[in-house]
């Protein structure tokens, strides 16, 4: 998104593209994956640019410090991470990293709990081993946006401290506008395209038979997991006025 491109006009843009692609893929087992590089290289492309004259990022991929906070994820996020679990869960347990059993257990102790409320229990995040993001190159676009210029001051709020924590505005907004224009095209599709709470999400899809062709279907396998603040009436409403 260049300066003289509008937030508008990316969005539509964006919408489009990834409407696209759903027209092209929506019965191939592939669509989960090709939505979600598409989201992810769009945030990229554009956050690069948008970030322009902004500090130096403090975030490399090696602080779990803000993998405490509640993530909100569509469900194109949620069973990409899904079948990356599935798929290595066996080699991962060979290491005593036993994933099924920390994210089903990650949904018994915070999968319903509030932002607030998951600020208080201090709960990490069931990917996460030796400070580490096991699905780091596929995590969601709200990891991907959330983006501080200060080490200190980002652990020390995700501990809960009161203190003020510089975030990329750049990083964002792009993550807004890529996420919006995602579940436009799910909504305009007929696909279930609200937000859902990774850690109950997770074990939902991994757990539920046949989650990814019920959600291909129409249906939303993942509803129990949605994330309650988030109004599809009042979205729906503002993707349209946008020009979806």
């Amino acid at each position: 998104m260049s300066a003289d491109v509008s937030s508008s006009d990316f969005f539509r843009a964006a919408t489009n593209g990834f409407s696209e692609t759903i027209n092209a893929c929506r019965t191939r087992p592939e669509l989960v994956a090709l939505l979600c590089a598409q989201a992810f290289d769009g945030f990229a492309q554009n956050v690069a640019i948008q970030s322009q004259g902004e500090p130096a990022l403090a975030c490399h991929g090696e602080c779990e410090a803000c993998c405490r906070l509640r993530v909100a994820a569509t469900a194109p996020e949620i069973f990409l991470l899904a079948r990356f679990v599935s798929v290595n869960a066996a080699a991962f347990a060979e290491r005593d990293v036993m994933l099924l059993e920390r994210i089903a257990d990650a949904d018994r102790t915070i999968g319903g709990l509030s932002e607030e409320q998951r600020m208080l229990v201090q709960y990490a995040c069931p990917l996460i081993e030796g400070g580490l993001c096991l699905a780091y190159k596929i995590r969601p676009l709200a990891c991907r946006g959330h983006a501080a210029f200060d080490k200190a001051s980002c652990v020390a709020a995700a501990r809960g401290k009161d203190v003020e924590t510089a975030v990329s505005a750049a990083h964002l907004m792009v993550r807004g506008l890529v996420q919006n224009a995602l579940m436009a095209a799910l909504r305009r599709a007929g696909l279930a395209w609200g937000l859902y709470e990774v850690s109950r999400a997770l074990h939902v899809a991994l757990s539920a038979p046949n989650a990814l062709e019920q959600w291909i279907s129409g249906r939303d396998p993942l509803a129990l997991a949605r994330i309650p603040e988030f109004d599809l009436v009042e979205a729906g409403a503002i993707f349209d006025a946008a020009g979806e």
